[in-house]
């Protein structure tokens, strides 16, 4: 990114987007064409904000379904407008639909501690959610996206039950990590054990162990970890050990503020071991650039495509 585009203030960034959107949904009455170059005239900022995101809407048009450039009738060719307003929107919908859902929810970079109504605490990592069910027989919180580390205030008539993905995690007593990327869901416990189930059967695992599962399949068995390690989050290390490029850069993502891409899924399997800042995320993608060879088009730094 170059220091014009650092320059650009996020306020002039959101106009250019609304006015790329409204005047991609049907041709502009004489008024608004003429608010529309009085706005491009008062700032060469706007412009250039302009120029940026008609240039993201045409790279996006190339390369995501439903966002491809056609020819409307005596007009000039343009894109779609509902059709590449689409794709962009499923950039946002469904930070929308999370908010919708959740009790507890962190933005991108932030990390949050929450005291619930039993005196469980709950540490949330970036860009992750919670969703609180407390009931007279069962105390319930679904993940619904993100990480998060769980110190359970004990409740021997309540059980405490951590619903991630397909399965869902017991608590014995206990303090434990939780992650959801995609399918997968990773558990790790720090003190005393929780039981895990999924895909029919359950799976107790201790103390200084962990277990992940994906889909309908079983949690694997359990096998001692670092806990330390895995939760560096909670200190701001994002911390990896021969883990697949998709799970690195997913992490790296939720302390991003803005959206991240592949556009080649194979990529995603590539394995990284590496240790980086949470509060720094576009660092590491630099360093993951130069690393694994990928290229990284930063289309501004809100939207990152590897390819």
């Amino acid at each position: 990114m170059t220091d014009d585009e650092r320059a650009i203030p996020e306020a002039i960034r959101a106009a250019a987007i609304d006015w790329w959107l409204r005047r991609n949904e049907r041709a502009p009455t004489r008024r608004e064409q003429r608010a529309f170059e009085d706005w491009l005239a008062a700032d060469p900022r706007h412009d250039a904000a302009f120029q940026k995101i008609t240039s993201v809407c045409g790279f996006l048009g190339a390369k995501l379904p439903g966002a491809r450039i056609r020819k409307a009738p005596g007009r000039k060719r343009k894109i779609a407008g509902v059709a590449a307003a689409g794709a962009l929107a499923l950039l946002f919908q469904h930070d929308i639909f999370l908010y919708l859902r959740a009790t507890h929810v962190t933005g991108a970079g932030e990390t949050r501690a929450v005291t619930l109504a039993d005196g469980s605490r709950v540490e949330l990592d970036a860009k992750s959610a919670i969703a609180v069910h407390f009931a007279d027989g069962e105390r319930r919180i679904a993940l619904l996206e993100g990480e998060a580390w769980f110190e359970v205030a004990p409740d021997p008539a309540r059980p405490f039950v951590v619903a991630a993905g397909s399965g869902a995690v017991t608590a014995l007593g206990t303090a434990f990590d939780v992650a959801v990327a995609g399918e997968r869901v990773r558990v790790v416990v720090g003190e005393h054990s929780v039981k895990v189930e999924n895909g029919g059967a359950g799976v107790v695992v201790a103390e200084g162990e962990r277990t992940a599962f994906t889909g309908g399949a079983e949690a694997s068995p359990p096998a001692r970890t670092d806990v330390a390690r895995a939760t560096g989050w909670r200190r701001g290390r994002l911390i990896f050990a021969d883990a697949p490029l998709g799970e690195v850069v997913a992490t790296l993502a939720r302390h991003h503020r803005g959206y991240v891409a592949f556009l080649d899924p194979a990529l995603k399997a590539r394995r990284v071991t590496g240790v980086f800042l949470a509060d720094d995320p576009l660092a590491a993608f630099d360093e993951l650039e130069s690393a694994l060879g990928l290229r990284l088009t930063r289309l501004s730094n809100y939207l990152i495509l590897i390819h």
